[in-house]
């Protein structure tokens, strides 16, 4: 049997296997990401600091306050933003302290406020690297095509002119080009991307017409999407390192991403499902696989089969599609 070698570089970080824990509840506090590290992760990234959130506290709050005071609300404002980034700083703090494993800060914010003064003391609470999620829904009819993509670049660069870690950009799926995004935030330095981000999306209840949140966790049918923009991505813009996220829920997902040309896998959903013990689970499917195709390392296999190195590129194009179809074998049936 070889002597495997689980460990990867991602982001400028050294990881000792593919496993990240994605910003969510499993990362708010230091003891869940204790048992994390002990299940084998190879790095986590923190719950979210929240713009929303906070700017959603702070309107509330002034909402209760008399308008003829605005010095007081301009304090009450100051106080808020500086408890709940206070909170988050504390958080790195600690789990810098009692982890061995690098420990990934993650901001979500859909504007520039203040992004950058707050980024700064995430570097210097001894945050690992920075992942930033901007969730942004474009509902003005006045949209410039590009804005998004615009944002994105403007707070990585901003970001990358005062920081020293990593900084790593979580996208959406919701992007008419996400090759030419990927390739922007390579040239503004970005260190990584993560495939995709998990918004919020709603649903209706019909029995007393109110709206509720969609199904929260991610389904293994997700997986393929995912799949499919890791290998584009990888094979076209391979200077840029991937986190892929989204349906991997098992082993075999894990395996099939890294030949898909992601260096890491960020996974959530399948711990809420399953419990910690999965990781530990799908880290024994890698390394029997690994073993029994006589790899030794990661590296030895990782993006073989991505856009660039698959002989035959349309199985990554809709054109496969009209192939699969019109053969009667694989027709599915009615």
């Amino acid at each position: 049997m070889n002597k495997i070698d689980l460990g990867v570089s991602y982001a400028g970080l050294s990881l000792r296997n593919p496993i990240i824990i994605s910003s969510s509840g499993l990362t708010e506090t230091v003891d869940k990401v204790k048992i994390l590290e002990k299940s084998g992760a190879g790095a986590v990234v923190l719950k979210s600091l929240f713009e929303e959130q906070i700017m959603m506290t702070v309107h509330e709050e002034q909402t209760k306050m008399d308008s003829d005071y605005p010095e007081a609300f301009d304090f009450l404002r100051t106080f808020i933003t500086t408890d709940h980034v206070g909170k988050y700083l504390q958080l790195i703090k600690d789990c810098k302290a009692e982890c061995t494993i690098p420990v990934i800060a993650s901001i979500n914010c859909y504007t520039m406020r203040n992004w950058t003064e707050f980024a700064l003391q995430i570097q210097e609470a001894g945050a690992d690297a920075l992942e930033v999620n901007i969730m942004l829904v474009d509902t003005d009819k006045a949209f410039t095509h590009g804005s998004t993509e615009l944002l994105h670049i403007q707070i990585l660069a901003e970001l990358k002119k005062i920081l020293k870690i990593p900084v790593i950009m979580k996208l959406s799926r919701q992007f008419t080009n996400l090759v030419g995004l990927a390739n922007q935030i390579q040239h503004n330095d970005g260190n990584a991307i993560v495939l995709f981000n998990r918004p919020y999306t709603p649903d209706i209840n019909i029995k007393n017409m109110s709206f509720m949140p969609a199904p929260l966790f991610t389904e293994a049918s997700f997986f393929h999407e995912t799949l499919r923009w890791t290998g584009i991505i990888s094979g076209i813009v391979p200077q840029i390192d991937i986190a892929a996220s989204g349906g991997i829920h098992n082993g075999d997902n894990l395996i099939k991403i890294l030949l898909a040309g992601a260096k890491t896998a960020e996974i959530c959903s399948v711990i809420y499902k399953e419990g910690p013990d999965v990781i530990p689970h799908m880290l024994t499917q890698l390394t029997e696989w690994m073993n029994a195709n006589n790899f030794d390392r990661i590296d030895q296999f990782r993006g073989k089969l991505n856009f660039a190195n698959f002989e035959d590129e349309n199985y990554y194009e809709r054109t496969q599609f009209m192939k699969y179809f019109s053969n009667k074998d694989t027709y599915p049936p009615m």
